[in-house]
Parts: structure tokens; sequence; C-alpha cells
């Protein structure tokens, strides 16, 4: 399984820098565009859930130990896992989604179209239940009826900033600069300065000193990590690609590379702070934490239900607002509970995936699709 995971991880990347060579000029923009920092919360708060906030701080002492990451530090590894290279499956499916889609219209063809939204579905409802299970880690001592509960409300909340984009939007650019409220809280509270900061950002640029090591799996819990990113990318490219305002290919690259990876590098360096300092949180801190991953789950959660609900048109202007809201509620919970008795994986949406990758270069090879694509640069 994961020799087949590094021949897509090679073959998305040298397919990635293939458009930058060859159509790295072409103007991106999609059907609703926003502006550049708009389209970069949204592709943030989407594209990322609870794990960002919850688990460096349980992650570090794993690196620190395990010799599979001996070769850097425990920093450098978490933002291996989390920062700029893995965006690159994100640029690859966005531009797909802007320039390519629109024209071949590939994922209208209906094997395609059912298993695009299958994945979508599945993996919505898995990333719920992700969050019920690991509830317990993030929120110590809950019981299982507040863990039921939030659940629900979770759900129903992602469930209705989806019925309107605009509710999207707001959410994603609310929750990013809460994200930075977090960072100067926990920031504040440890009593780091800049040169503290500058420090840890120092160790983390062993990263890009070693970053071969990160295209192929360093060990199976890497491999997790790598097919959940590639389970992620093709629907946040679909979703994400329209809100792209303009700007040229390479320009896209750069800021899906540059700009989500630095909130993620300043955020780690603070805690892994926490982390050889052995410093210990307070409740309030834990709780801010939780409040703002709850809020992650919310936006990554409701641009899949935005997604499936537009391709498959049970919307809000075909079905009503209460009929949309019940109705994909009691869809998403359901799964969620259904999936404690199935034993799906991520690595197993992950492989889907690539399937489809596979199937969509392949499709893309035909002359007549080459002709189209031809008529276009």
């Amino acid at each position: 399984m994961n020799a087949i995971l590094s021949v897509a991880i090679v073959a998305a990347l040298v397919l990635a820098l293939l458009i930058l060579i060859r159509w790295g000029r072409v103007r991106c923009e999609g059907p609703m565009p926003v502006s550049l920092f708009a389209f970069m919360a949204i592709l943030f708060t989407s594209g990322l859930d609870v794990g960002l906030i919850m688990f460096p701080l349980g992650e570090f002492p794993v690196y620190a130990s395990e010799a599979a990451y001996a070769f850097t530090n425990p920093l450098a590894i978490e933002f291996g896992f989390w920062g700029f290279l893995v965006w690159g499956f994100y640029f690859l499916t966005t531009f797909y989604f802007v320039i390519v889609e629109p024209r071949l219209k590939l994922f209208e063809i209906p094997l395609i179209k059912f298993v695009n939204n299958l994945v979508i579905i599945g993996t919505c409802a898995f990333t719920g239940f992700l969050f019920l299970s690991y509830l317990p880690d993030y929120a110590q001592g809950i019981s299982t009826a507040w863990r039921y509960g939030l659940t629900a409300l979770v759900v129903l909340l992602a469930v209705f900033s989806s019925s309107d984009v605009r509710y999207v939007k707001w959410l994603s650019i609310g929750s990013t600069w809460l994200f930075f409220g977090l960072i100067g809280l926990l920031a504040h509270n440890a009593g780091t300065g800049l040169a503290t900061v500058s420090a840890s950002l120092l160790q983390l640029s062993d990263y890009f000193a070693n970053l071969q090591h990160f295209v192929t799996p360093l060990s199976d819990y890497h491999a997790f990590y790598l097919f959940w990113w590639f389970s992620w990318s093709i629907m946040i490219g679909q979703f994400v690609a329209r809100f792209v305002g303009g700007l040229r290919a390479w320009q896209l690259c750069l800021a899906m590379l540059v700009i989500p990876s630095i909130p993620i590098a300043i955020w780690f360096s603070v805690l892994y702070f926490y982390f050889e300092q052995a410093l210990v949180m307070s409740g309030m801190l834990k709780m801010s934490m939780l409040v703002v991953g709850v809020i992650f789950v919310v936006n990554s959660l409701d641009s899949l239900i935005r997604l499936y609900t537009t391709n498959l048109d049970v919307t809000v202007e075909r079905f009503g607002f209460y009929p949309y809201i019940v109705g994909n509620w009691l869809l998403m919970y359901g799964l969620v509970l259904l999936f404690q008795f199935t034993p799906l994986k991520i690595e197993w949406i992950g492989l889907v995936v690539i399937g489809l990758y596979a199937a969509v270069c392949l499709l893309m090879l035909r002359p007549s699709a080459r002709l189209v694509l031809a008529r276009h640069e």
C-alpha cells in the first residue's frame, strides 16, 4: 500500500511541476472570485481540522524518541507532516478544477461522478466520526452524552453553514482570525517573544534541508497523514477552485505552498516551546484550543457538505431551508454513528482517490481531450 502511495506522490509532484513549466502564466479565476486573503482563509480552514490544534503536543515526544525521525528535530517533522510540500496536492487539484474540468467535464462522467460524491460523503462522515472518537483526548473527562451531543451540534452547525456560501466564507475568515488570536494567547502565556519564536523557526528550517525525506512515507504514521492529504485533496480542490481570484498558475502555487505554511510554522513553534520547556497548560488554554479546533471541524465539514449538495443538486434552492438542514443532518450524523460499526480506514479512501487521479489522467491522454486543451492554451 505504501508503494502505491509513494508512486502517487511522486506522480502528483511531477504533474504540478509540469503545470508550472507549461501553464505557469495561465490566469486562474473561479466562478465566485474573492480576495487573496479570503481565498487563503477558505483554503486554510477547509483543508485543516482540529488535529492541527490538538495533535502536535502529543506527537512531539513520539518524533523525539522514534528512530524513523532521528534525522532531524521534532519541530521539523511536525511541520513536514502539515506544511509546505503537502499543500502541492491542493494546488494540483485546484488548478485542474479551475482550468481543465470546465473544458473536459470529466467529473460529469457518471461513474467518476458517482465515485467522487461517494468519497466526499464518506470522508465528511468519517471526519465527523474521528472527531467523535478523539473527543475524549481533546476534552478529558467528557461524558458519553456530552460527546455525542457535541458531535451532533458540530454536524448541525456545519450543515447550517453550508446552506449559504456566504456563511462558509465568513466562518472561514472569522476562524482564521481566531487562530491568530490563539497563537498570540499561548505565546503571551508562555512568555515567548520574537527571539524565542525565531529560535524555534530556525530549528524548523531543518525541514527544508531534509525535504527529500518527506516525499515518501517515513513510517506508517506518516503514510496515514499522506493518505489523509490525498483523500482530501480532490475534494478541497473542487471546493476552493470556485473562489480563486485571477492569480497566474505560478502565483497560485506559490501562495498555496507558502501562505498557509506561515501560520502553521508559527503555531508549531509556539507549541514546541511548551514541549521543550515542559510547560503545563491551564484549563482555560486547553478550552480555548478546543473551541478553535471545533470551529475548524465545522469549517472542514461545511465545505464538504456544500460540495456534495451542489454536485448532486440537493440544495436549499431546490428543497427549501428546513428540509435541507434536517435531511443533511440526519444523513451526516447517521453515517457518523454508523462508522462505529465499520472497519473503514482513511488509507482505503486515499487509495480510491489515487484511483480517481489515475482515471482522470488516462482520460486526459485521449486525443480528443488533448485537442480540447490545446485549443485553450
